[in-house]
């Protein structure tokens, strides 16, 4: 689904980095600082969704030790740190997913805040806001995290 559409935006109105499992990367915190800097981002929303792949990959990984190339890897290793508390938690599949995407999405958005020297004096200066959000593939609900 394209964001413009889940926001209903036009094409151009939003800056969009589409990343696997939504992870925060060098590449991707320097798109984001890109954002703020050239363009006075005001807002940044990691959207995470339902039945992410790499989430699924990760958890999979994690309980099974399925092997993954190393470009994989490197996705995957940034998300373990939100799934592996999960892990041996008893959760039910279905929760499991779902947790590990919430619990994903609040990472990110922490990293985000707690690693740029630019994001973090943007939120300082009250010129930016970093939330995480939840998208429903099933129904087409976004979801905010409070």
């Amino acid at each position: 689904m394209p964001i413009e559409t889940i926001f209903d935006q036009s094409f151009g109105d939003l800056f969009i980095i589409r990343i696997a499992g939504n992870i925060v990367a060098p590449s991707q915190m320097g798109s984001v600082e890109f954002a703020i800097s050239k363009f006075k981002a005001s807002l940044i929303v990691v959207l995470g969704h339902s039945n992410c792949g790499a989430i699924s990959a990760t958890i999979d990984e994690c309980i099974n030790k399925t092997h993954l190339s190393g470009s994989l890897h490197s996705i995957t290793d940034r998300i373990k740190p939100s799934i592996l508390p999960l892990i041996d938690s008893g959760l039910s599949d279905h929760e499991l997913m779902h947790q590990a995407v919430e619990v994903n999405i609040v990472n990110s958005v922490k990293q985000l805040q707690n690693q740029s020297p630019i994001i973090k004096e943007a939120i300082e200066n009250n010129k930016l806001e970093v939330i995480g959000a939840n998208y429903s593939l099933k129904s087409g609900a976004v979801n905010f995290q409070t």
